[in-house]
């Protein structure tokens, strides 16, 4: 079974106060506020509105009074789901909240019938990959050129995966 790792003091809300919510186009200026403060190469509002139109997984966790802290887009495939996007927003991270995101992820999967969950992840951004691995997940595979880079550039991605 996996172990959560702690989560540091700050000013986020507490676990218990923490909810899901799926996104809603009503939602979607705070989201994309925390994806722009996030990525350097943020998904485009029209990525989300493909998404939500394509009837993806679109789960917001939120906190306190409607504080978003993260959220994830995963695709159902046959058997298996597709991590498309998973963000904690840039104040909220180093709290445990991508562990929650992830095991939102899990049960979702499971509940599809899944039989594995895969994802990319940039090679360079070694602490989600730390993340996910404490989660269980196994590097598979690399992507040469998956994601776009700074000044036209571009960078390979690692393939990982996690058995249900």
């Amino acid at each position: 079974m996996n172990t959560r790792p702690a989560a540091t003091s700050g000013a986020a809300p507490q676990a218990d106060q923490a909810r899901f919510e799926r996104l809603t186009a009503e939602r979607l200026e705070a989201l994309m506020a925390v994806e722009q403060s996030a990525y350097s190469h943020p998904w485009t509002r029209g990525n989300f509105m493909d998404a939500m139109a394509a009837g993806h997984q679109c789960l917001l966790l939120l906190g306190g009074l409607d504080e978003l802290l993260g959220y994830f887009v995963a695709m159902r495939g046959v058997d298996e789901v597709h991590l498309l996007n998973i963000t904690v927003a840039p104040k909220y991270q180093h709290q445990g909240w991508a562990w929650l995101l992830l095991d939102a992820l899990d049960l979702w999967a499971r509940a599809q019938s899944a039989h594995c969950i895969w994802l990319e992840v940039r090679v360079s951004n070694t602490r989600a990959r730390a993340i996910y691995e404490q989660h269980g997940y196994r590097l598979v595979g690399q992507r040469k050129g998956y994601y776009p880079a700074a000044d036209g550039q571009r960078e390979d991605a690692f393939v990982m995966s996690l058995a249900l």
